[in-house]
């Protein structure tokens, strides 16, 4: 299974305020950036239950019809109607076994701590970052500790009209035990 991140920051690294509010992420222009283009290409979405209580909002559903994996102990939160949500708890390695054995091909992880746990346990395999032209100074990070180095290789850089400066990589580091 390929697993992809498609996410944007602040300048220096912020995926979300401190609240978890992402309102900085978009610029005035609201200029296509490959986000449809990438979202056709996957099969599912995995997010954690934080990222879920925040996009669970959003109108229109930014995930069309696709299928969104929830991972959470805990109950989810109503979803929005017509919208289908499952829940999901495990390792990253349990969760894209179980997607795996599903028939998906490619998902899209997405949330600050989901995306920290699949990298961490070598299950990302590409990662498009859109920086937006704005410091915040404090938030929720993209990045945090890691137990090794994470290889990059640089695939390609897009800049926008409105600022936004889109970096693609691929990830080369080997699979780390969890």
């Amino acid at each position: 299974m390929k697993s992809s991140v498609f996410v944007g920051t602040s300048l220096d690294g912020f995926i979300a305020r401190a609240n978890g509010d992402f309102d900085f992420l978009f610029p005035s222009g609201n200029e296509p950036h490959g986000y449809e283009e990438f979202i056709a290409t996957v099969d599912a979405i995995v997010m954690g239950s934080n990222t879920f209580e925040v996009v669970r909002r959003m109108t229109p559903w930014p995930y069309a019809t696709k299928s969104v994996f929830v991972l959470s102990s805990r109950r989810l939160a109503a979803t929005p109607q017509g919208i289908t949500v499952e829940r999901l708890s495990g390792t990253p390695s349990k969760v894209t076994e179980a997607l795996s054995a599903r028939g998906l091909h490619h998902i899209y992880v997405d949330g600050g701590i989901t995306i920290q746990r699949f990298l961490d346990a070598g299950l990302v395999d590409r990662l498009v970052i859109t920086r937006v032209p704005v410091i915040i100074g404090t938030g929720i990070p993209l990045f945090g500790p890691t137990r090794r180095d994470i290889a990059l290789e640089h695939i390609a850089t897009r800049t926008f009209i409105t600022g936004l400066v889109q970096s693609e990589y691929a990830v080369l580091s080997k699979r780390a035990a969890e």
